[in-house]
């Protein structure tokens, strides 16, 4: 695995287990969207993406994207205005029409015939296609293969032990040739109980390794003063590029 310079205190914290046993309910992640406990949002999107964007796209037009527990992302905005197709998964309803809303986009929406109460929220340009439901249940629909994968704010959000059958669902939706930008936040997991969760090299290796070649492009002090009320004093965020091996 290729590593980005080390930043001091960049350490990995060797008690994962710590961790393992939490367990967010889907009304859980409801409800902080309901009571705006949603820190996780970023208005202006990701500077991390907006770096490494030319080596995620490769130059290449008409991609399909996928968001995992998308939210309402601007990022979603910038690759549909690229001329990119996107989808994504959300289980907040709330999360989905604030997207739409605040981008000022019209929009349809469906039934998931797949998934008793799901629904598919499209943009009246086709180009944005959100799912409203469980993203354990997106097997069951015809989503079809995605070229890229941008996953911020998601695998560090999915219940540790759910981690393996997340991973086995983004690596059934990719195409040859994919791109996977893959965003992990390294602290120590004995001082905050996630979400969102500790995510050391090891497991990004355990659980990619075998399908992907993995590339750590970024190594990045992230800590703000607000993370002091998680009781830690320092946050990494590791971006992770991934290819097909």
């Amino acid at each position: 695995m290729d590593k980005a310079r080390a930043l001091p205190g960049a350490e990995e914290y060797p008690d994962m287990e710590v961790q393992k046993g939490r367990v967010l309910t889907l009304e859980d992640w409801r409800d902080k969207w309901v009571t705006c406990n949603i820190s996780f949002h970023q208005e202006q999107g990701h500077q991390l993406l907006k770096k490494h964007l030319d080596t995620f796209l490769k130059g290449q037009s008409g991609l399909r994207v996928f968001f995992p527990l998308c939210g309402k992302a601007v990022e979603m905005r910038w690759f549909a205005d690229l001329g990119h197709s996107v989808v994504g998964v959300e289980i907040s309803e709330l999360g989905i029409r604030e997207f739409f809303m605040e981008q000022n986009l019209s929009y349809s929406e469906e039934p998931i015939v797949e998934i008793p109460g799901g629904k598919v929220f499209k943009s009246s340009s086709g180009t944005i296609s959100l799912y409203c439901c469980n993203i354990f249940d997106l097997p069951r629909t015809n989503i079809g293969k995605f070229d890229r994968i941008w996953d911020r704010g998601a695998f560090v959000a999915v219940n540790p032990g759910d981690r393996e059958r997340y991973t086995g669902i983004m690596l059934s939706i990719l195409r040859k040739g994919f791109h996977y930008l893959l965003s992990v936040l390294c602290y120590d997991p004995t001082k905050h109980a996630g979400p969102p969760f500790y995510v050391p090299d090891a497991e990004v290796k355990r659980l990619f390794g075998t399908a992907c070649n993995i590339q750590c492009l970024e190594n990045v002090d992230v800590f703000e003063e607000r993370h002091k009320n998680w009781g830690i004093d320092c946050l990494f965020e590791k971006l992770y590029l991934l290819t097909e091996k």
